[in-house]
C-alpha cells in the first residue's frame, strides 16, 4: 500500500460541496492499495502511521506521534498514487488494485488506524473529492509497504 501522509493543523474533504470527513491537528493520509497488497500490509501501515514520530515536542523536535498528541486523521483513498509516469506524459494506473480490493484495503486501513485509538475521518471511495488542507510544517512523508 502506499501512503503520502501530511501533518495537519487541520483538514476536511468534501464531495458535492458538502462536509463529509475533516480533522483537526493530526495527519491527512492519502491512500492507494495496489494490486496484491494485503490486509497484513494495511495493518503494519496503520501501525507504522500511527507510531510515526513527526509531531514536535516542547524542544520543538519531531519526537511526537499520533499516538501521543491525540490528534486525529483524515483518510482519503486516492488511486492516483498508484501513476506510472516511466513512459510518455500520461500516468498509467494498472498497478491499482481493482475497484473493490481497493476499497476494502482503504476501508480496512482506516478502521486499522481507529483500533490504535485514533479519532478516524474518511473520504468517499471512488468519489470526486475536493481536499482542504492546511500543511503544518509542512511536513509529507511518503509510504510504501513494497519498499520495505
Amino acid at each position: 500500500m502506499r501512503a503520502l501522509v501530511q501533518r495537519v493543523a487541520q483538514a476536511r474533504v468534501d464531495v458535492a460541496g458538502r462536509t463529509i470527513g475533516q480533522c483537526g491537528p493530526g495527519l491527512l493520509i492519502l491512500i492507494c492499495a495496489m494490486q496484491g497488497d494485503t490486509v497484513a500490509q494495511a495493518d503494519a501501515l496503520a501501525a507504522k502511521i500511527h507510531k510515526l514520530r513527526i509531531f514536535c515536542d516542547d524542544a520543538g523536535k519531531m519526537n511526537l506521534a499520533l499516538k501521543d498528541t491525540g490528534g486525529g486523521a483524515l483518510v482519503v483513498s486516492q488511486f492516483t498514487l498508484a501513476a506510472d509516469t516511466r513512459s510518455g506524459n500520461r500516468p498509467g494506473f494498472s498497478t491499482a488494485a481493482p475497484p473493490d480490493e481497493g476499497e476494502r484495503l482503504y476501508l480496512h486501513f482506516a478502521n486499522a488506524l481507529r483500533g490504535f485509538g485514533v479519532p478516524v475521518e474518511t473520504g468517499e471511495f471512488g468519489a470526486s473529492m475536493a481536499v482542504h488542507l492546511v500543511n503544518d510544517g509542512p511536513v509529507t512523508i511518503w509510504l510504501d509497504t513494497a519498499a520495505g
